[in-house]
């Protein structure tokens, strides 16, 4: 088992004028923290215009800063957003491998689509075409890694001429592709392509191995043609996480973050009705929070077994790895026992503070990982060889890299 962080960049209102400011400087001390104590990657979203949600639009800046103040931690773009009107394919290639340059080989290459209004609808691109233009930018960018020079593209959104696009990202053949999932479908999908299934459901651990087998049993069968030019088999969970040796003040101190990044979550992909600059989704939060499976006072019970949801009288309300070291490790073990590659935890959510964001990673470090650290390696190692027949099988499924075109650029167009 892995451990990730992940980064929204939450900043509920009212906002103060150095807030997001601080926002930042507080997410590099706390990946600086993460890389000292042994946590294996932070992963940094792409959003655009999701007030209060994510103040994260510029994840290749921030991962750029977090490269300089860390040496061992994995940096994940969790996720680029390829259709073409966010980002020419061209540009995510470039940012893409120079990020992996200077931070020495420790880029993961998360991509995505985007599936709320406030983003499709400001970029201008049509929902129904969006996975298309997901799927082609994907063939495209993995070519401008590994041809050279690029032969060009002639496909329905991208049209591209040859050129050799630098530089060429350190790890060969690229960085480990993923893709991200809300869904079921969307995790069978990232097996077909042969990439990492960034998990963004709060699923228990039980529906997570169902996910598992389906992913790993497709991964290896005549379905899968990658994406890339390797293969990255993983699946990945995220769960909100506050850890402290006090039941009572690790709910205190986490679980409104945690709640308030589902609530915002749904307001912009599923039920909210939003006005730009004038919404104050935090006040509607506490107003609404119980009628959308964010009951503090189911959520809020202590002496039990932590899982994604707490039930009561058929009622859930999200939870995920808020409690003691002990829940947390017996909830770890749980998705261990699923299959499940890593485990992504949200801590800067909502309103929660830095310092106990702080000592929460520390704690978990201390007290949790270790068990799991001890057997990560061979676990990963076993798995490869078993997969490693399949992994070969579907490599020679994907069209190789193009030969280099017979193509002169004039320094000067000549009428």
């Amino acid at each position: 088992m892995k451990f990730g962080i992940f980064y929204e960049h939450q900043l509920p209102r009212p906002w103060g004028p150095d807030d997001e400011h601080k926002l930042l400087k507080d997410a590099l001390e706390q990946v600086e923290i993460a890389d000292r104590v042994g946590i294996d990657y932070v992963w940094e979203v792409e959003h655009h215009f999701l007030e209060e949600y994510s103040h994260s639009s510029a994840p290749e800046v921030f991962l750029a800063a977090a490269s300089q103040r860390t040496s061992r931690i994995r940096l994940g773009h969790g996720i680029v957003q390829l259709p073409l009107n966010f980002n020419h394919t061209a540009r995510v290639a470039e940012r893409v491998a120079t990020l992996d340059l200077i931070s020495d080989g420790r880029v993961e290459f998360g991509t995505g689509e985007a599936s709320s209004e406030a983003e499709l609808g400001g970029f201008m691109i049509d929902r129904d075409e969006k996975r298309d233009q997901w799927t082609e930018a994907l063939d495209a960018v993995t070519r401008m890694f590994v041809e050279e020079p690029f032969a060009g593209y002639e496909g329905k959104f991208l049209e591209m001429p040859p050129r050799n696009v630098v530089p060429k990202p350190l790890q060969k053949p690229h960085p480990p592709l993923w893709v991200a999932c809300s869904r079921r479908e969307t995790i069978h999908l990232a097996a077909t392509k042969g990439i990492g299934a960034l998990s963004f459901s709060f699923i228990e651990p039980a529906e997570a191995k169902t996910w598992v087998d389906d992913y790993y049993a497709t991964l290896a069968s005549q379905e899968c043609v990658p994406g890339g030019f390797s293969v990255n088999p993983q699946v990945a969970c995220v769960l909100p996480m506050m850890c402290h040796e006090d039941e009572e003040t690790a709910i205190e101190r986490g679980l409104d973050g945690g709640h308030f990044f589902g609530y915002s979550l749904a307001h912009f992909y599923v039920f909210g009705q939003h006005k730009p600059g004038v919404t104050n989704v935090w006040d509607e939060f506490q107003e609404r929070r119980h009628l959308f499976g964010f009951d503090r006072n189911i959520a809020a019970q202590t002496g039990g077994q932590l899982g994604a949801q707490v039930m009561e009288q058929g009622l859930g309300a999200l939870r995920g790895a808020i409690g003691t070291p002990d829940q947390i490790r017996q909830l770890v073990r749980g998705y261990q026992d699923a299959g499940v590659d890593q485990l992504i935890f949200v801590s800067q959510c909502g309103k929660n503070k830095h310092e106990h964001i702080c000592e929460s990673l520390e704690l978990f470090a201390r007290e949790v990982m270790p068990e799991f650290a001890e057997t990560a390696e061979q676990r990963e190692k076993e798995k490869m060889q078993r997969l490693a027949p399949a992994i070969e099988a579907a490599l020679a499924r994907r069209e190789p890299a193009r030969p280099a075109p017979d193509y002169t650029i004039a320094a000067v167009m000549k009428a």
